[in-house]
Order: C-alpha cells, then structure tokens, then sequence
C-alpha cells in the first residue's frame, strides 16, 4: 500500500474547507490540521476588523503550512488553507513538493449564505468579494482536484475522497501455463 497523499483542502471563505477536511482525513485515515491556527495573532485581528491580509501577511502563515505538510510527507495528512493564488501554492510546494491540492468550489450565492450562518469564525463575510477576486484555480500542471460543495458534508468527503483516489490499476494478466 502506497504512502497516502499530503492534502491541501482550498478554496474561498465559506467553502467547508474547516468542515470538510476532518471527514477527508478520517477516510483517508490521517492526521488533519486547522490552517487557521498557523495564522499570527495579528493575521486574525487583521481579519477580523474586516481588513483583507496582503502577501507578506500570508508569507510566515504559508511557511508554517508548509513544514507542517513537509513533515507529514512520509504518512500523510491534510490541511487547510485557501491556497487562492498559484504563488502561495508554489510557497506550499517549496516546502512539500508532493502536495496535493483539494479546491472546495461553489457558487457565491451558496458561499454567501453558508458564512451568513456559519458561528464564531474571523472571517467576515464582507470579504468574500476579495477572496473571490484573488482566486486563480488550479493550473493543469499542477496536482489536484476540483469539487463541487452542493450536498452534505459526507457527500461533498465521498466525492472527494474518491477523487483524491489513484484509479484502480488493471490486474497483471495471468502468466501462460
């Protein structure tokens, strides 16, 4: 059995990426990590006065993801982080050039209204404007999938998890008597 993937779960605010990456690691049968919590306490006071953070805010909190991810190279894990421009993904890879990206993709009008609802989160919904303007989707060299968070949150890990799967390979033929 081969080594499981590191897993980078992206994607704007709202997506699920908090929600959808514990059930993704579980069936994985790894470790999961809050992006979130790499952040500085002045990354989330920037966020939650509604204040959008720059790159050289997002620069130590993608380090911090990184080595994370690095160590986990040889038995797995998953990790969230929004990933929105390639930049920061090719920040991730400098210090885990396995990763796997996982892209929480949806509607706004959905994302809207699931951080309407959502409780005690930094991230004002104010600033999902600026997360959709920043987002570059994965490019097709690099590796990852796309998945769209309509459904439950079982669903939206079923579909992924299956994604995030190497197809099964053809049994080796038979050798001749």
């Amino acid at each position: 059995m081969s080594t499981p993937p590191v897993v980078v779960v992206m994607g704007v605010a709202g997506t699920g990426k908090t929600t959808i990456g514990p059930l993704v690691a579980a069936q994985l049968g790894v470790t999961y990590a809050e992006g979130d919590d790499f952040h500085p306490p002045a990354n989330i006071a920037k966020m939650s006065a509604g204040t959008p953070l720059d790159d050289a805010d997002r620069a130590p909190w993608l380090d911090a993801i990184g080595r994370w991810a690095h160590g986990r190279a040889d038995r797995g894990g998953v990790v969230s982080c929004s990933a929105l421009k390639r930049s920061y993904r090719d920040r991730l890879r400098a210090e885990a050039p396995g990763l796997v990206f996982l892209h929480l993709t949806g509607d706004r009008a959905l994302i809207e209204d699931r951080m309407g609802h959502r409780q005690g989160h930094f991230m004002p919904t104010k600033l999902l404007d600026s997360q959709f303007a920043t987002l570059q989707p994965l490019g097709p060299d690099e590796s990852g999938v796309e998945v769209d968070v309509r459904g439950t949150p079982e669903e939206i890990a079923a579909r992924a998890v299956a994604a995030l799967r190497p197809p099964a390979s053809a049994p080796a033929p038979e050798p001749a008597p």
